[in-house]
């Protein structure tokens, strides 16, 4: 998988700190984040562009890993951009609701969620007490994206704070979608 094609890290709102599986994944396995100038008061625009910059730097096909708004993030960028070719797949884990009440304001530019297929194979991961979308909204969110959904059991919102250390099981659905 990593010599074929390259994996790219795409963290939400607020990045991914030293403990989230993406961050500990780029050490063990040499993924690439992708760097996003404000991740304080994320604009969706600026995100998708700067997606599209890193994919055209590289020939080679990517696996994208979202996480959180990151997910939002593959949705807009591939219901727009001319170069879904270049992406073998994505691994959605723990997209959040996007409508609701309490969504955080520097998110709400977000809105509205977009929801359409996504042209590229996609494997979404919802845990089942997320605290920023129930396990309805996280299949909902696959469905509209032509995902297939799985529950990770009870891990919060599958970040840092949930415990996962390396996460074996994560990437091995990555590792699924690689092939």
């Amino acid at each position: 998988m990593e010599g074929s094609c390259r994996v790219l890290q795409l963290p939400g709102w607020l990045n991914s700190g030293p403990a989230h599986w993406q961050s500990r994944w780029e050490a063990l396995y040499g993924d690439e984040r992708v760097e996003q100038a404000d991740w304080l008061w994320p604009r969706r625009g600026d995100w998708m562009a700067r997606l599209d910059e890193v994919l055209q730097a590289d020939d080679r096909p990517a696996l994208l890993v979202a996480h959180s708004l990151g997910c939002h993030l593959v949705a807009a960028w591939a219901a727009h951009s001319q170069h879904g070719a270049r992406v073998q797949g994505t691994l959605l884990v723990a997209p959040p609701d996007l409508e609701r009440a309490d969504l955080p304001d520097p998110v709400l530019r977000w809105r509205p969620a977009v929801m359409a297929p996504l042209p590229f194979p996609a494997t979404l991961l919802c845990s089942d007490d997320d605290p920023f979308a129930s396990p309805e909204r996280a299949r909902a969110m696959a469905a509209a994206w032509g995902a297939a959904a799985h529950s990770v059991g009870a891990c919060g919102h599958v970040n840092g704070e949930s415990g996962l250390g390396d996460w074996p099981a994560g990437r091995a659905r990555l590792q699924q979608l690689g092939r």
